[in-house]
């Protein structure tokens, strides 16, 4: 790991000036994603902003909905009663992610901008636009059995790897943040998280130095809610396809699916194939994939996780 200084914020507004104000400086609250990547030195930065002090860590009712601190805890974020009784597509997402020790560390806001976990992106002997911009993706022609089918590009094939992000897609979330000028805005995390396009390596519409300080859920759905996870071990491992998913009793709702794309996948237009069934659904949301020979199982593999989910909104 390469020497870096460290300041602590006292406000939301400090911590946005002060990253802007430094070259390379980087947020750190929870640090599990972060302190991997400076340990591997994938992310390298000469500056440090601690954020964990600044009092963003409750979860607090907001209209008909809840505002969620960037620094509560996945684990917190789960147990919470208000999230379990009307949100518990969300619980069961979070619990499906990572271990115990690592949602009790893991903040609401990291978890959000956690970075993908491509063996090539990990491997600094290999080429990646996400690392390096400009010096090719491995991945292309490689080992992309875990790697993204839809919304890729010829730049990059990664994924987003988190769970929370796509129950928060289903449920209409959006990313609350204050810039370095003071200034805040609201911003519907269908819109956060960016495909790769030519520029892999920016993956989220975050503006330098913007701070993420909440995340507003909306009136609840109602309805049954599931997250089902396909992974190759049962803890502690990666979608290759998840799918969160509300059901309506007349069969209508919303879905989003994990494990497939640069972002958490839903399309609008696919929602309302719910009560034609998942292959209806999968047919039309991955209307434009471009998978691989080894991860082309994933579509078929995202039809029967659906149809499972649906079989269970039954019962």
């Amino acid at each position: 790991m390469r020497s870096f200084t460290y300041e602590r914020a006292a406000t939301p507004a400090d911590a946005a000036r002060a990253v802007a104000s430094h070259p390379n400086a980087k947020f750190i609250a929870g640090g599990t994603n972060l302190l991997d990547l400076m340990k591997l030195e994938i992310e390298t930065p000469a500056h440090l902003i601690d954020v964990g002090q600044l009092g963003l860590d409750r979860i607090e009712k907001a209209g008909d909905g809840i505002r969620i601190g960037t620094l509560v805890s996945n684990t917190a974020l789960s147990a919470h009663e208000r999230v379990r009784e009307d949100y518990p597509v969300l619980t069961r997402a979070i619990q499906a992610g990572a271990s115990g020790q690592l949602r009790n560390k893991a903040t609401t806001g990291g978890n959000l901008l956690q970075r993908t976990r491509c063996i090539y992106f990990y491997d600094t002997n290999m080429p990646c636009n996400k690392r390096a911009p400009g010096s090719g993706c491995a991945a292309i022609g490689g080992i992309s059995r875990q790697l993204g089918v839809i919304g890729t590009s010829d730049a990059c094939i990664a994924t987003y790897p988190g769970d929370m992000a796509v129950a928060m897609r289903v449920l209409d979330a959006a990313v609350e943040t204050i810039r370095p000028d003071g200034t805040m805005r609201s911003i519907p995390i269908a819109d956060f998280h960016r495909l790769w396009g030519d520029t892999p390596h920016i993956e989220t519409v975050l503006e330098p130095g913007e701070l993420i300080t909440h995340v507003y859920l909306p009136k609840p759905l109602g309805g049954k809610q599931f997250y089902a996870k396909v992974r190759d071990r049962r803890s502690y491992a990666f979608a290759l396809v998840s799918v969160a998913a509300v059901i309506q009793p007349d069969g209508t709702g919303w879905v989003a699916f994990g494990g497939v794309a640069p972002k958490p996948w839903r399309v609008p237009e696919a929602d309302a194939m719910l009560p034609h069934g998942a292959k209806a659904v999968v047919d039309r949301a991955f209307a434009d994939a471009r998978p691989t020979e080894d991860n082309a199982f994933k579509i078929p593999l995202a039809r029967r996780t659906l149809a499972g989910v649906l079989a269970d909104a039954k019962a």
